[in-house]
């Protein structure tokens, strides 16, 4: 069985985004190691007890990798089904991760709720998830 036969027509702009969430994955990831050496935390500490400006960016990169599993996969259950409104919802979470990020990176921790508009994308797949279960249940 061909894959492209199996999976929606649009499910290309979902696999954009995959590409746009590992992008930014990268960009926090060098942001932390550039961190490193200039603020000289050595590994494996994960937290400095004397530069809190390292602590704020390594947080905004750790964050996004507590919750990354979770959104691949309600994004994926919903791109299955829907994949131009789980495309817009995936593109909405990546985007609030570097607005949630560049919040972090002033070195005041509130300003990372300037990233507070993903939970749009995140809460967005998860309902399309659930909606996708209930049709398979024959729920509706």
């Amino acid at each position: 069985m061909d894959v492209l036969t199996v999976l929606p027509s649009n499910f290309g702009y979902v696999i954009f985004i995959y590409l746009y969430s590992w992008i930014m994955l990268m960009y926090l990831g060098i942001n932390v190691g550039s961190a490193r050496k200039k603020y000289g935390v050595k590994y494996p500490t994960m937290y400095s007890d004397k530069e809190n400006m390292f602590n704020c960016i390594q947080r905004a990169h750790q964050n996004t990798l507590e919750v990354y599993p979770q959104w691949l996969v309600f994004q994926t259950i919903a791109a299955l089904v829907y994949p131009l409104s789980a495309s817009v919802l995936g593109a909405i979470w990546v985007t609030s991760r570097l607005s949630y990020a560049w919040g972090y990176y002033t070195g005041d921790p509130a300003k990372r709720m300037n990233g507070a508009y993903g939970y749009i994308g995140y809460f967005g797949v998860i309902i399309l998830s659930i909606c996708t279960a209930l049709q398979l249940l024959g729920c509706y």
